[in-house]
């Protein structure tokens, strides 16, 4: 079984003494390892942990699934709060990310890691962290329909940004997975239906951003379709997911859930 709270993510509780911004990070727990996947905007996340009675001074893992501001500026703050030995990124991580003409990157470079001894680890395609989690990349591109706004670009070129870099975390639940996604840029059905095919294993659950916010209705009506008929049973949307998607869910989730698997 595996356990996640949701350090940080747009929304929080009514009352709650949690912070919340623009963000996601998960504090990960299988029966193996603990880590953190993705660590927000500011590192309040890790604030918000002390308050939730998490204790992360044991954790030596971290995971960003890509480089924009929102999921990785954290980073250097956890570096305070935990004992960091290794990030696993995707390709391409330190290429600049901008939208349009505003930088949107992760702020710090490969020095800090090697300032702070930490060894960075690169998933292409399929990297196991241990028997029931999983992080993979480098999807294909089934659903033309999942387009990516023209307004994201990387490199000092600034061409056209196409996510090759972004990874998801796959973990084990009973019988089949979940997918955890932390913006699915690439497309949560590519990412859903690749992960299924390499896998050879039915998808029970999607977690996460799904970059569906100012999304057209027909596309969210769509998108929600072909989940059913990949067999996804709960979706569990947050963060970049969309006011209609995550209002429409049965599962609410915001800043300080638990999901256990």
């Amino acid at each position: 079984m595996a356990r996640l709270t949701i350090l940080i993510e747009n929304t929080k509780p009514e009352g709650s003494r949690l912070v919340a911004e623009h963000g996601l990070s998960f504090l990960v727990e299988t029966s193996q390892t603990r880590f953190i996947f993705d660590c927000g905007h500011t590192g309040a996340a890790f604030d918000n942990a002390k308050i939730l009675g998490v204790d992360l001074r044991g954790i030596k893992l971290a995971v960003l699934s890509h480089s924009h501001y929102d999921h990785a500026s954290g980073f250097p703050k956890l570096l305070d709060a935990a004992p960091i030995e290794t990030l696993y990124t995707g390709e391409n991580f330190w290429e600049p990310k901008f939208s349009l003409d505003s930088y949107r990157g992760c702020g710090f470079d490969e020095k800090l890691l090697t300032t702070r001894g930490i060894e960075q680890r690169t998933c292409r395609d399929i990297l196991a962290l241990d028997d029931t989690a999983w992080l993979v990349g480098n999807f294909k591109r089934r659903y033309t329909f999942e387009t990516i706004p023209n307004k994201f670009l990387r490199g000092e070129d600034k061409t056209p940004d196409d996510f090759s870099d972004e990874i998801v975390l796959v973990l084990r639940e009973g019988d089949g997975l979940a997918v955890v996604t932390a913006c699915a840029h690439v497309g949560i059905l590519n990412i859903v239906s690749d992960v299924r095919e390499r896998f050879a294993r039915p998808i029970v659950s999607v977690i996460g951003g799904l970059h569906l916010s100012g999304a057209t209705h027909e596309r969210i009506a769509r998108t929600l379709d072909e989940l059913k008929i990949l067999g996804v049973k709960k979706i569990l949307p947050c963060h970049c997911s969309g006011e209609e998607l995550v209002n429409n869910s049965n599962d609410r989730i915001s800043t300080g859930s638990v999901i256990k698997l």
